[in-house]
C-alpha cells in the first residue's frame, strides 16, 4: 500500500481480524500508527486503541471511507449542537452570560419579549461585550 497519509482510514483484509476501521494518526519510514475508530459493524467506537504496524503488515489493509463521513443530516445537526454546547462550556460563565444576554436582547428586539428599547440595546451590547471579553481572556 502506497501513499498512506495521516487521516486516511484503513481496514484489515485478514479474515482472522474483525472489520474494525482505523484512522492513520502517524507515519514513519518503518511503520504506521493507527487509531481504532469503529467496531466490526462499522459503528463509531471511542476505544482509544492505538496500534503500530509495519509497512509490510500494512499490505494486508485496504483503504475505506471515514465512518463519520456518512452521518447524514441528523448527525450533522447533532454535531453542530454538541459543538456549540462545548464551545459555551469552554468559554466559561462569562461566555454563557454573554450569550444569554444577547439572545434575550435579540428576542426582545424582534418583539417576542416586552422590553424597552434601552434595555434591548443594553442587553445586546453587554452580551456581545461579554462574549468578546471571554474570547480575549480565555
Amino acid at each position: 500500500m502506497q501513499d498512506i497519509a495521516v487521516y486516511d482510514h484503513l481496514r484489515s483484509t485478514d479474515p482472522d481480524d474483525d472489520d474494525a476501521v482505523y484512522r492513520v494518526v502517524g507515519t514513519r519510514p518503518e511503520s504506521v500508527t493507527l487509531l481504532r475508530v469503529s467496531d466490526g459493524d462499522g459503528r463509531r467506537a471511542n476505544t482509544g486503541e492505538v496500534v503500530t504496524v509495519s509497512h509490510e503488515t500494512l499490505s494486508t489493509f485496504e483503504t475505506v471511507e471515514n465512518p463519520d463521513g456518512n452521518r447524514g443530516l441528523l448527525g450533522t445537526v447533532g454535531s453542530a449542537v454538541s459543538g456549540a454546547y462545548w464551545s459555551l462550556r469552554a468559554g466559561g460563565p462569562l461566555m454563557i452570560a454573554g450569550v444569554l444576554m444577547a439572545v434575550v436582547g435579540t428576542l426582545a428586539n424582534v418583539g417576542l419579549l416586552a422590553l424597552s428599547p434601552l434595555a434591548v440595546n443594553g442587553l445586546i451590547f453587554l452580551g456581545f461585550g461579554c462574549i468578546l471579553l471571554s474570547l480575549v481572556v480565555g
